[in-house]
């Protein structure tokens, strides 16, 4: 069943079919839907491909994450999909995992099968994400480049938080447990936690850098012991909540021996041994923002006000893993 045998049925020429079916604000009303009952009655569903060639829009867009097995990334997801759901968009979900190349090589791919995409923590370099922006619309979560629309959770803020409290608790040596080097969200919070030392006439170490996972909290545990500090701050809760376990393994007491700051408040943190200390940011909020300044870029009407950044706060979440130097 083809557009041409509904146009027959209806009297009609294809085109006008294609209008009727396709935008709904167009043409006769009357006309309009006799022909959406005619193609129910001969059980045509347009061709999204066809319609994608005459519109110049899919009705897709993409999320790029770079660990789907983060539960950082739950909240993006969850916030995006709501997002898209209600501005009737189809969201297709990818891992890059952690993999500038597979990022870029996705995009390319995909692109004629996307209006636009949001990349979470993307890892490609800033001219990458310059050229790939001529290409489709972008729109980027964690990460800040100029030119392209973003959504930030100021987890910088959230590190001198962090700091504070360590300071108000005794503590003076303090090391920051660094995360991927391609991580955008890493440096700025690295940048953050010298920021804050430089306040309080301190200078705080880094040990790693680490891979994203919990896997990598032996390494980062046993770094952080031989630092001698007695307080870290780590790149994320999975690499935190690693560090824990091999420190609980080591009959290392925590915070009685060393106080433990994660950073995203992920599932589990409140119920790993002890409670993980953790900066807090609205990362379903985050992933609703991003689809909104999508919509935006796309020229859709719904869109809110055009911004070109959101910024979103974070907030310390003080449970047990922190204590008295």
């Amino acid at each position: 069943m083809t557009i041409n045998d509904v146009a027959a049925r209806a009297g009609v020429a294809p085109s006008t079919v294609s209008r009727a079916l396709s935008e709904p604000g167009r043409g006769n009303p009357a006309t309009r839907e006799r022909i959406r009952a005619i193609a129910r009655e001969l059980n045509y569903v347009p061709n999204s491909q066809a319609q994608a060639l005459s519109s110049g829009r899919t009705g897709t867009i993409a999320l790029l994450v770079s660990d789907v097995t983060n539960p950082f990334y739950f909240g993006i997801i969850r916030g995006t999909q709501q997002m898209s759901k209600a501005a009737g968009l189809a969201e297709v979900l990818i891992d890059t995992e952690d993999s500038p190349d597979l990022e870029g090589d996705m995009l390319r791919k995909m692109r004629r099968s996307l209006d636009g995409a949001i990349l979470a923590s993307s890892r490609l370099s800033e001219r990458a994400l310059i050229r790939l922006a001529g290409e489709i619309p972008l729109v980027t979560i964690n990460r800040n480049v100029r030119g392209l629309p973003s959504v930030v959770i100021d987890s910088p803020d959230g590190i001198a938080q962090a700091v504070e409290h360590l300071v108000s608790l005794g503590h003076r040596d303090i090391v920051y447990v660094s995360g991927p080097e391609t991580s955008w969200s890493n440096q700025a919070r690295w940048h953050a936690m010298r920021k804050a030392a430089a306040k309080h006439g301190l200078e705080f170490r880094r040990v790693g850098p680490f891979a994203r996972g919990r896997s990598s909290g032996t390494a980062a545990a046993d770094a952080v012991l031989n630092s001698g500090a007695t307080a870290c701050v780590v790149f994320n809760d999975l690499l935190a909540i690693g560090l824990l376990t091999r420190l609980a393994e080591r009959g290392v007491a925590v915070p009685g021996r060393l106080s433990v700051v994660g950073c995203d408040d992920i599932f589990g943190a409140d119920f790993c041994h002890p409670p993980l200390t953790t900066l807090s940011g609205p990362a379903e909020q985050a992933g609703r923002a991003a689809v909104s300044l999508l919509l935006g870029r796309l020229g859709d009407p719904r869109a809110p006000a055009a911004r070109r950044a959101v910024l979103l706060p974070t907030h310390l979440t003080v449970r047990e893993s922190t204590g008295p130097a």
